[in-house]
């Protein structure tokens, strides 16, 4: 019923940038609270950033001041922009929106995963 495509990951080296995407889709009534986690070799999952409706964020100790993290509510779409990347950053990240859909169901919904590596 509602999908997530995630884009922006890729190969930087440390100190570098890169901006991850994540759009939603489908049958979707409104979208809460939207995140993104994220997921080391040999790690836990963990959270990285969160936004809600009202653009309120928080943000994981490790990320504070690198990270950026926003949405765009007519795009139904949540950004993390990453600045200063160190190769401790290096993890599979993935965004997570809690949506009501078009029936009045409360979903929380995953996206697949985009790789994101920073090494020289």
């Amino acid at each position: 019923q509602v999908q997530l495509v995630e884009s922006g990951g890729g190969l930087v080296q440390p100190g570098g940038s890169l901006r991850l995407s994540c759009a939603a889709s489908g049958s979707i009534f409104s979208i809460d609270a939207m995140g993104w986690y994220r997921q080391a070799p040999g790690k836990q999952r963990e959270l990285v950033a969160t936004v809600t409706t009202i653009s309120n964020t928080n943000y994981a100790d490790s990320v504070k001041g690198r990270f950026t993290i926003s949405r765009d509510n007519a795009k139904n779409t949540v950004y993390l922009q990453m600045n200063s990347l160190k190769p401790e950053d290096t993890a599979v990240y993935y965004c997570k929106v809690v949506v009501t859909t078009r029936s009045f169901r409360d979903l929380e919904v995953w996206g697949q995963g985009t790789p994101v590596t920073v090494s020289s």
